[in-house]
């Protein structure tokens, strides 16, 4: 942790620090959460991706006790009640709260209290996290005088100055400009050195691809993908982009009945047969090669595969500045 050094967790006797099976939650008619099952190992950084309304915040809260779900269980730290286990989780809130007239240091040693860390401790704490991140001019402002970023990181120290075995973030990217998202991330990569089980929710998907072990795609209150990163990008084939000096030939019948094809371009998956036979095929032709790479797919590209263009289109129209001011 920021300010000092604190020594690795002990290994957690269960392999999983949250889990669910079968969670329903409905309001009303509208059932937020249908049929989750979701396992989160110890000490990995595990992110819950999809668009706003896709069920992210409900399943969190439903994980942590916050909400009961309607059917399945849940366990969290081994636990069958999750609010048993609240000293040792940290979480963020989508919706972000401080008193305003509190001082920074005050704001977070008072967060921490609440899960247990005496206040004195909390205070000390709070002072060297602010001056190593930088924030040692803010130490003693009132949150009200604070940037907005300042105060999220204020509220972000409050989430784990009790040195929490689990840190639960709900969407902690927003709202943040480039240079604290990138602290932010150097964050999580820490606490996970530790040993702590980081699990966030997000709508950005480069935010999951730079930083997850593991992912779980949810639209609709269902989970579409659970797994690793290259699990999901290694779902789709790797494609090629191939630029050619001839237009037409016999050539072009090498090239697969899909092919995206733009003044020479050539845009499509690698064939079951390997690139060889292609080549061969553009080489005799003489297809007139400029250019020819093979791209892995991205995450981006395997989240249209699985959760489909629309919800894909909502997370990045949701993503852009406008949206987040």
């Amino acid at each position: 942790m920021i300010g000092d050094t604190p020594a690795p967790l002990p290994t957690l006797s269960s392999a999983y620090a949250v889990e669910g099976h079968g969670l329903v939650k409905t309001f009303g008619s509208f059932r937020a959460v249908d049929g989750v099952d979701i396992a989160v190992p110890s000490g990995t950084i595990y992110g819950v991706l999809g668009p706003n309304g896709a069920g992210k915040t409900t399943l969190l809260r439903t994980l942590l006790g916050i909400i009961d779900p309607d059917e399945g269980h849940r366990t969290l730290l081994g636990a069958d009640q999750p609010l048993r286990m609240a000293r040792q989780v940290g979480y963020l809130p989508e919706e972000r709260g401080l008193y305003p007239s509190m001082k920074a240091f005050e704001a977070i040693a008072f967060m921490g209290a609440l899960r247990g860390l005496p206040l004195a401790q909390g205070r000390e704490r709070a002072r060297v996290m602010l001056e190593d991140y930088g924030m040692g001019a803010s130490v003693e402002k009132p949150i009200r005088q604070l940037s907005k970023g300042m105060a999220q990181t204020v509220q972000l120290f409050g989430t784990i100055i009790h040195e929490p075995r689990l840190i639960v973030l709900d969407e902690p990217f927003s709202g943040l400009d480039a240079i604290n998202q990138e602290k932010l991330e150097a964050l999580i990569r820490e606490q996970a050195k530790r040993g702590v089980t980081v699990v966030f929710s997000t709508h950005v998907i480069a935010h999951a691809e730079r930083l997850c072990e593991r992912i779980a795609i949810i639209a609709g209150g269902r989970i579409r993908f659970e797994g690793t990163v290259s699990d999901a990008r290694d779902s789709l084939r790797p494609q090629v982009r191939l630029r050619t000096r001839a237009s037409d030939g016999a050539w072009r019948r090498a090239l697969p009945a899909d092919t995206m094809a733009e003044e020479g371009a050539w845009h499509f998956a690698l064939p079951d047969t390997g690139i060889e036979p292609l080549l061969r095929a553009l080489l005799d032709g003489e297809a007139g090669i400029e250019s020819l790479s093979i791209e892995r797919p991205g995450l981006h590209d395997a989240f249209v595969a699985i959760a489909g263009a629309a919800a894909a289109k909502q997370m990045q129209d949701a993503a852009t500045p406008e949206a987040q001011a």
